[in-house]
């Protein structure tokens, strides 16, 4: 430890690290106190399992495949996005038409959200996706 005399009065070059450390250890008790209210609330549910249900009656469908490169198909015709924008349009006049999306799973979300964005906007109002069931991974 340096022991400083009276008559020297030179500059101090040792920083005093406990103001910081205090601070820090504030800041801290503070983050840890509020993050419980920063993070959203949920309700835990147990959902029930069930067994698929079939529809009495058949829908109307047009096939929307996406494949892993990003590239779609609409009832097996390769189309750009414009393209699809005005099949989709002359398609869906029809309000009873389901479009079902075929994805693959590496599709980038952003790309699939785009396709649905055009599919939406051009009056394809009823949208599901076709995933594979238990069954079939087996």
């Amino acid at each position: 430890m340096l022991i400083q005399k009276e008559d020297d009065y030179g500059l101090m070059a040792e920083i005093n690290m406990t103001p910081f450390v205090d601070v820090m250890l504030v800041l801290l008790v503070i983050f840890i106190v509020t993050a419980p209210f920063i993070t959203p609330q949920s309700l835990k549910v147990n959902l029930p399992k069930t067994d698929a249900v079939s529809q009495s009656k058949k829908p109307k469908v047009a096939n929307l495949i996406i494949d892993a490169s990003g590239k779609i198909a609409l009832d097996e015709k390769i189309l750009s996005d414009i393209d699809l924008a005005k099949e989709i349009q002359i398609k869906f006049k029809d309000k009873e038409l389901h479009l079902q999306v075929h994805c693959d799973k590496t599709v980038p979300y952003g790309r699939v959200a785009q396709i649905m964005a055009i599919a939406q906007k051009n009056g394809a109002l009823k949208l599901s996706f076709v995933t594979l069931g238990d069954k079939a991974k087996k």
